[in-house]
């Protein structure tokens, strides 16, 4: 085998006898992977986009490789996406086909597109001409936001931003081709797909992908040789509730050389419970699909809880004001939007030119819209969404993320969520939304808001207080705070 795609996976040559991946029962080494990702590729030819329909399976991995291989786009879709949002992104990306898993049903927005079956068995050529013709900058994926604000948009993501973020997470996580990454995490998402997948390929190590995630799936494989377990808060919150319970469990994570969670903040509670029974800490990175990843804690580095650790190699990060000015206190408290600049970016949103310019920076830094402080070793503490988490009040600028810590340290506190609302006297005050850990008698708002003023200060402490069965989620685990209404 000469190479499976020797710019964006150099280590696949020497591991051809390899495990590559496996989902479930179902597994291919890297010889395997590259005759089968070789044979798709053949079958694309000079596609201009192709879709994926991206379930939790060894054809949605193949096909990405093909894609890459062929040197074509690929566009992951969500099989959870709703007719509509499909729809527009269909629509709005264009693709010439799209590939899915043999005897899959596809839904009926996808009926005008050519299909091609991805076989995982095929051995057909192990080279595509595509790796050779692909420059850095070409494009790899196109993956299309939340569209919390609008439709989704399409981030274009070049081929450097997936060799320089995986590089740089190799840096930070001492990652190797030794490491077995466990994972049941979605792969229409960069979490899933980018880090969760091609970051072992590159590597020359394997993936086995849990197709759903379980705290037992994750026991068993780690307790199987797997070393690495990426996973989002609401995985690692039901590993929490599970330890207690379950030695096995326990013993897996203290076994890991790393488990990372990202795509939203993990409660310090959790930390805390985890480390407790296991002894091993949760470290957390910080990224987004516009950016691919900015920040981690490093394994070498200290896992301190409640942030993302340090700029990654060859990321530049800065704290900004609202009206641009650079923030150069490191002081813990001053907050500011994060921006970001470093090879690691997209290019461009897909047929939106305005937004892409709106996007960044005169001088190149991409806005994020995270809000941040950061402390005077240069660990960055995220403490919201501009747009939904930070609160103005009182003449204090609040990160939302901070105050729903401390709400989870109470021992009446099952979720939460904080945002503020109109208020004619501070500007906004801080409304908490509680899900109580026993619905028959939950906190009330002055045990809550003493809590707070007490870890806090007492301008963080909620002034409302508004209970719920359960907090709006996205399939990331994020909370949806624009679902939340003050009414």
């Amino acid at each position: 085998m000469s190479s499976l795609f020797p710019a964006l996976a150099p280590a696949a040559t020497a591991a051809a006898d390899r495990p590559a991946l496996r989902f479930g029962e179902r597994s291919l080494t890297y010889a395997e992977l590259a005759a089968a990702a070789g044979g798709t590729a053949g079958r694309i030819g000079a596609a201009g986009r192709v879709a994926v329909w991206a379930t939790p399976a060894l054809e949605t991995a193949v096909a990405v490789v093909a894609a890459l291989l062929a040197g074509v786009p690929a566009v992951p879709l969500n099989p959870k996406s709703g007719d509509k949002e499909l729809a527009h992104i269909l629509s709005d990306s264009e693709p010439s086909l799209v590939l899915a898993a043999p005897g899959g049903e596809l839904p009926p927005a996808l009926a005008g597109l050519e299909r091609v079956d991805v076989d995982v068995d095929a051995r057909g050529p192990v080279r595509a001409p595509g790796d050779d013709r692909a420059g850095a900058g070409d494009p790899a994926l196109v993956v299309y936001t939340s569209g919390t604000t609008g439709p989704p948009k399409g981030a274009v993501i070049p081929r450097r931003a997936l060799t320089t973020t995986l590089d740089a997470l190799a840096d930070a996580w001492a990652w190797t081709g030794d490491d077995v990454l466990v994972h049941g995490l979605p792969l229409f998402h960069v979490h899933g797909l980018v880090l969760g997948v091609l970051g072992p390929l590159r590597r020359g190590g394997s993936v086995r992908h849990l197709g759903r995630f379980s705290p037992e799936g994750a026991a068993r494989e780690l307790n199987a040789g797997a070393t690495m377990l990426f996973g989002v808060p609401t995985m690692y919150h039901r590993i929490a509730e599970a330890l207690p319970g379950d030695p096995e469990l326990a013993k897996a994570l203290a076994g890991a050389r790393l488990l990372v969670s990202g795509s939203a903040a993990l409660p310090v509670h959790d930390h805390e419970r985890i480390a407790a029974a296991t002894g091993r800490r949760v470290i957390e990175r910080y990224g987004m699909t516009e950016t691919l990843m900015n920040t981690s804690v490093r394994a070498d580095g200290e896992p301190r809880a409640g942030t993302v650790g340090v700029p990654l190699p060859g990321v530049e990060l800065r704290l900004v004001e609202d009206d641009g000015t650079p923030i150069a206190e490191t002081d813990g408290e001053s907050v500011g939007e994060i921006q970001v600049r470093g090879a690691n970016l997209f290019t461009e949103y897909l047929n939106r030119p305005d937004a892409t310019a709106a996007a960044f920076t005169g001088d190149g830094f991409f806005r994020t819209g995270d809000m941040a402080v950061r402390d005077p070793d240069g660990y960055v503490r995220i403490v919201g969404r501009k747009a939904t988490d930070l609160i103005k009040s009182g003449g204090y600028k609040i990160g939302a993320g901070e105050i729903e810590n401390a709400l989870l340290e109470h021992p009446g506190v099952r979720e939460a969520a904080v945002t503020g609302e109109p208020d004619p006297d501070l500007g906004e005050r801080i409304v908490a939304w509680i899900v109580p850990a026993d619905p028959a008698a939950p906190p009330s708002l002055d045990a809550l808001a003493d809590h707070v003023a007490g870890r806090l200060a007492p301008h963080k402490r909620p002034r409302v207080l508004r209970l719920l069965d359960t907090l709006p989620r996205n399939d990331m685990g994020k909370i949806m705070k624009r679902a939340l209404s003050h009414d």
